[in-house]
This record gives structure tokens, sequence and C-alpha cells, in this order.
């Protein structure tokens, strides 16, 4: 009769603070735990078990203090009792706790943030794709934890892509988006895109902040998406690894994939601001949102971030770095916690397979337009 929570595994996350109940009727307090030498939280993945015929109350007390709050209301947590489908269960933000309620059918049920992607599932994307034909796979460098920095390369052509991922890993519906990319990359539908360019992929830019179940830094609490400038081996290796292979490459285009808490869309952020801006690049950046947002119900130009005003990039953030850097035409994607609301699906919301569809969305769009890059 005994409720169990557990978060000891491959990207977990959560405190147990105090269970109480008998017989149907329990409540379960909780607390995500930090990012290891950060402030930053909201990442939350766990394990109850002992649930069968019990009406559980699951409250995160801290929900307030974490890095994002505005993002909770209108949130709903994603259930799961066999690891493959994550439903929305209805949530609850008030007086800084996010709650949610749950009756046991089964014993056992996981809760998250968003739909996991873990090292292990990362571990058979690499196997899997760099089993394919036309593929070259490198490990680029190490974390501070010594897990491998996998690359892949696709395609004989001039054009130099770059397409990497969850630089902040609680951004988990990052690396779905890689899975389906990837898949695309490898059939015969990339033949055209592949013969234009050469594709280099990155499909986790934080592994150690993946299997530690961080929101937004690496094992020393650094959040990389703050470290293009001037990466070190001391403080973020991940960035330093595949900057020096940006390098020895060049990149024509970049796209650099996220995940917002607040804004209920998918949308881009480019890079206006940035010293060298000009009207050319700026144009082919609107376009690909525009022949985006054409291509996909997934996709929109309305909602979005603000840009930065002449000369007030910030080059320490990949997209502008890479931008001023080498001339490109640099993209950051960032889709939803919550649901895609200009095509919302009421059981799943944003999902994994949505994630994966419009990976391959977009290279079908940047395939279109490659010629013009």
């Amino acid at each position: 009769m005994t409720l169990n929570i557990n978060a000891a595994f491959d990207g977990g996350n959560i405190k147990g603070v105090g269970i109480e109940g008998a017989g149907d009727d329990w409540r379960c307090d909780l607390e995500i735990v930090r990012d290891h030498q950060s402030d930053f939280f909201q990442w939350f993945y766990f394990r109850a078990a002992g649930l069968r015929g019990k009406r559980v109350a699951f409250r995160i007390l801290n929900a307030g203090d974490s890095a994002y709050p505005f993002g909770w209301p209108g949130y709903k947590a994603r259930a799961s009792t066999d690891l493959d489908q994550w439903r929305m269960i209805d949530t609850r933000y008030d007086g800084g706790v996010l709650s949610f309620d749950w009756t046991g059918q089964t014993d056992l049920a996981w809760f998250a943030y968003f739909a996991p992607y873990t090292m292990e599932m990362h571990a058979r994307l690499v196997a899997r794709i760099a089993a394919r034909a036309g593929v070259t796979h490198r490990q680029l460098g190490e974390t501070l934890d010594g897990q491998a920095m996998d690359y892949l390369r696709l395609g004989t052509g001039a054009k130099q892509v770059w397409l990497y991922a969850r630089q902040h890993p609680g951004e988990s519906m990052t690396e779905w988006w890689m899975d389906g990319a990837l898949d695309w990359l490898t059939s015969p539908a990339a033949a055209p895109l592949l013969r234009a360019a050469t594709v280099h992929v990155v499909p986790n830019m934080n592994p150690d902040g993946t299997r530690r179940g961080h929101l937004r830094t690496n094992a020393a609490g650094v959040n990389l998406n703050r470290e293009w400038h001037a990466p070190t081996a001391e403080r973020s290796p991940e960035v330093l690894c595949v900057l020096r292979e940006m390098d020895a490459t060049g990149v024509t285009f970049a796209m650099d994939v996220h995940g917002d808490e607040a804004i209920a869309a998918n949308f881009i952020a480019g890079f206006e601001g940035i010293p060298s801006w000009n009207n050319a690049r700026g144009d082919s950046f609107t376009e690909f949102g525009r022949r985006l947002a054409a291509h996909t119900p997934d996709f929109q130009t309305q909602l979005g971030y603000e840009k930065s005003a002449p000369g007030n990039a910030n080059l320490s953030m990949s997209t502008n770095q890479l931008a001023e850097r080498f001339g490109a035409v640099s993209v950051t994607l960032e889709m939803p916690f919550k649901d895609h609301d200009a095509n919302p699906d009421p059981a799943f919301g944003w999902s994994a397979e949505r994630s994966r569809a419009l990976g391959v969305a977009c290279l079908e769009v940047l395939t279109e337009m490659i010629g013009t890059l």
C-alpha cells in the first residue's frame, strides 16, 4: 500500500518532500531539484509506484521559484504508463504550486515536463543513423562528465548546413526534432538537399545536463548558449569542440533548436542587431519563416521574441555568433512546452511526434531555399 517516488534514472529530476494518505486518497508533495552549481530549475521527470487504486494529488511546491514561472499558467504536465505515449493531464498553478491529480489504474506511472528523450535514447538514435549509407559519424570531444559529443555528417554539396539541438537539456522536444530530421536526411527524399549541401548534425549539445536531469546547464552549471563568444575546456567543452569544427567547415545556414516555456506556438528568432547585419541575409531568414508557415500548420510567424536593436545582439548566443562569424543565415527554432495553439491537440498538446514532423518540415523548406543561400 506504500506510494513510492523515484527519479534516480537517466534524465530524472524530483525530490520527495512528504507523502500522506491512507486507503484511496493520498497527497504527494515534491520539489524540483536545481541544476548542479546553478539556480536554474524547471524540468521534472519522475516515477510513482504503488498507484493502483489510489487517488493521488501531486504538488510541486517550489514551482513558483523556478527559472520561468510565467510558463506555468496554461501548462499541462505529461503522464505515461508505458514510456511511449505521453498525454497531457489537467494541471493547476496557484500560489506558486503546480499540482495535478492521478487515479491509479496501474501500479506505475511516469510524469514529466515534456516527453523525455534520455541519453539511452540518444545512443540508440546515433547507432541507428550512423549505420546508414552516406553517414559519417565522429566524436568531436568529451563533456565534463566524460560523455561523447556525437557528430553526424551527410551530403557532398558546397553549402555548409549546421543543425544542432539541446543546448538546454530540459528542452527534450529538440532531440525529438532531431530524431525526425535525421530519419528524413537518410531517406531518398533528402537527395536534392544533400547534392547541394553538406549537412553537419549535433543531435545533443548537452549530454551531461540531459543525463543529470538539468533544465538549462551542463555539469559545471554553465548555460552553453552564453558561451559561443569564448568557449573554454573548463566551462564549456561542448561548445568549444563544435565551434572548432564549424571553423573548419564554415557555415552557410545554421539552425539551433530550442524549447520555450511560455509561448504556446512554434516560431523562429534571428540575428537582428549583429554588427554585420544586412538586408539580404535578413530577407532569407524572413523568407524561411514565411515558407515554413505556408508549408505546415504547426508553424506561425505572428508570435515570437522581440528583435534586438541595431548593434545590440548578444554575440555569446550561438545564432548571433554564427551569423557574425561566418556570414550565415542563422536561425533559432523554438517549440512549446504547452501546445501550438494555432493547431491544437487536446490530448497530447505539442508532442514528440509533432516535434519529429516539424524537423522534416524545416528540412523540406530548406531544400527549397538552399540554392539561394
